[in-house]
């Protein structure tokens, strides 16, 4: 009686190194962005970004020519004039940085109100490599999104105050200005999205957001008269991260507009890092 023949079995991975492949950066940030893109709150945020930008950068740059020809305000000749660039870039992006706010506080909170993170928390048991990837992926898509925002903002509202006040990228400084609008948008976005992790409620995130951004920040101005409060109201995330937007460097402020950007990044840097830690530790 011949033996039975005895099964052979190929080497199976084990499910640690199932996991490692499938849980790969590169896959964690395909999945990130299907997220990303899937959600209507990134369409139509991104939308009225757009539309806010560039719509109210060419309505306001147009009323303010119209006004300065016709002779109803002639003191703003003069601060158009001294300086276009602040003016052009600050028209809009003033207005349109609070659709960046929202969408960067949404995109970590919205995971929260649906439930998602529990999937995504089963998926990819290490949390700080998917925030990394959320992050990259976001940071990515913003910095493009205001790229162009930026240009074409320039460049309209620079056609449309031609008559009042000359600007072009050949000039000192503007480029960079132009450039570090697009920047200082996306750092401010992944700075929503650090309070985002923070709070986990939308609600809460955004009205913090919008709070720092048009409200804390605006009221430290008044500080300035104070050189402790110079200081303070420099070294406060928005306002030191918006330095980059303007050509030249304003007489007395503390910071440049590289070092204000750089502190803006520490900010972000520090929240995030913050929202990570609580993330690992907390329950979703």
């Amino acid at each position: 009686m011949s033996a039975a023949p005895t099964a052979s079995y190929s080497p199976v991975s084990s499910e640690p190194d199932v996991l490692a492949r499938r849980q790969g950066f590169g896959h964690l940030m395909l999945a990130e962005w299907t997220k990303i893109r899937s959600v209507r709150s990134t369409v139509w945020s991104l939308i009225i970004f757009v539309v806010l930008t560039i719509g109210l950068t060419a309505l306001l740059s147009w009323l303010t020519v119209h006004a300065i020809e016709t002779g109803r305000a002639p003191r703003r000749s003069a601060n158009l004039a001294g300086d276009p660039v602040s003016f052009i870039l600050g028209t809009g992006i003033g207005f349109g940085q609070l659709a960046i706010c929202v969408l960067g506080a949404l995109t970590m909170t919205s995971e929260y109100s649906t439930g998602v993170i529990r999937a995504s928390l089963l998926a990819v048991p290490k949390r700080v490599p998917m925030v990394a990837a959320k992050c990259a992926v976001f940071a990515g898509l913003i910095f493009v999104v205001a790229e162009i925002v930026s240009f074409c903002s320039f460049f309209i509202g620079k056609a449309i105050v031609h008559p009042v006040a000359d600007v072009s990228l050949s000039q000192p400084g503007v480029a960079r200005a132009v450039v570090g609008a697009g920047l200082y948008l996306t750092v401010l976005g992944l700075f929503a999205l650090a309070i985002g992790s923070l709070i986990r409620h939308s609600a809460g995130a955004i009205a913090i957001v919008i709070g720092l951004v048009l409200v804390v920040g605006p009221l430290l101005g008044l500080l300035d008269s104070y050189d402790w409060g110079a200081h303070v109201h420099a070294w406060f995330p928005t306002v030191a991260g918006s330095y980059i937007t303007a050509d030249h460097q304003q007489p007395g402020q503390l910071l440049s507009p590289w070092g204000g950007f750089a502190v803006f990044c520490g900010w972000t840097v520090l929240l995030l890092a913050a929202g990570s830690y609580l993330l690992d530790r907390r329950d979703a």
